[in-house]
């Protein structure tokens, strides 16, 4: 009798778990860049009805959050590197430095994915003047972006959908709420801004 070869569809034999490192590092800075960018904005709209203090502080938030996602990225995974360069050394293993992580790569896509979150409550925010109708759009439009990036992750990881979006945009609005409401807890407290 001849060995039967089964043929494994190339999508089931896929590791998607490859696709870890750099899927976190994309969903990751993508949703804190809408989320924290977002919760920035809220709070900010709590407590000032100016559409100039709203996208301000959103353009802040973008450029503040882009650096430090970059920067921590990089330092993560230079790190990392660090520690699979000694390992190699330790075992003999110098033909595999091609597979090494680039720390410079992983800082660009952090700040990228961040500040392509952190632009739709801008836009959302950019072209309303009404205060009320500004706050609900930001929240809107946040929430619909929240729910397409859970989607994405959910597919390019082969995670079930629902429970990912759900998740994701549960997360963004809990901050957002947290945020908005802190914030106009202090403002009506006497505060001055």
């Amino acid at each position: 009798m001849g060995a039967i070869e089964t043929q494994i569809p190339e999508e089931e034999s896929f590791d998607y778990s490859q696709r870890a490192q750099w899927l976190r590092a994309a969903v990751l800075g993508a949703n804190d860049g809408l989320v924290s960018t977002a919760s920035l904005m809220m709070g900010v709209g709590a407590v000032k009805k100016e559409a100039t203090a709203m996208i301000l502080t959103g353009f802040a938030g973008l450029f503040a959050g882009s650096c430090s996602m970059a920067i921590g990225e990089f330092v993560s995974v230079y790190s990392q590197r660090d520690i699979q360069l000694s390992q190699m050394k330790r075992g003999g293993n110098d033909d595999e430095k091609e597979r090494l992580p680039n720390p410079l790569q992983a800082a660009m896509a952090s700040a990228l994915a961040f500040a392509l979150g952190a632009v739709v409550p801008l836009l959302a925010a950019a072209f309303i003047a009404d205060h009320k109708v500004r706050v609900a759009v930001v929240a809107s439009a946040v929430s619909l972006a929240l729910l397409v990036f859970g989607g994405v992750g959910a597919v390019l990881g082969k995670t079930p959908k629902l429970k990912s979006c759900v998740r994701v945009v549960i997360g963004g609005w809990m901050a957002m709420a947290i945020t908005f409401g802190l914030t106009k807890l202090m403002g009506s407290s006497g505060m001055e801004m």
